[in-house]
């Protein structure tokens, strides 16, 4: 049986994303979620008919590169 200890994914419900993204409002996140393309916010995977969620991973790759082009666009600071 393989190890999947190392490569486990993590789904993260609206209020944990919006905690990760700032507390902004959850229309906000739908909007970025509707926006993709623009925004690069990764789509949700449906769990089920009532359950929605987000590869962690990703949201937090998102998070990174916005945290990194911040900081592209303010020379001198860290």
């Amino acid at each position: 049986m393989p190890n999947n200890t190392t490569n486990q994914t993590k789904f993260l419900r609206l209020p944990q994303v919006r905690e990760i993204c700032g507390g902004v409002a959850p229309s906000t996140i739908w909007g970025w979620v509707k926006n993709h393309d623009s925004t690069g916010f990764p789509r949700p995977v449906r769990l089920s008919s009532n359950v929605t969620a987000w590869d962690s991973a990703l949201v937090e790759a998102w998070a990174q590169n916005r945290i990194a082009a911040s900081r592209a666009q303010q020379p001198g600071k860290a």
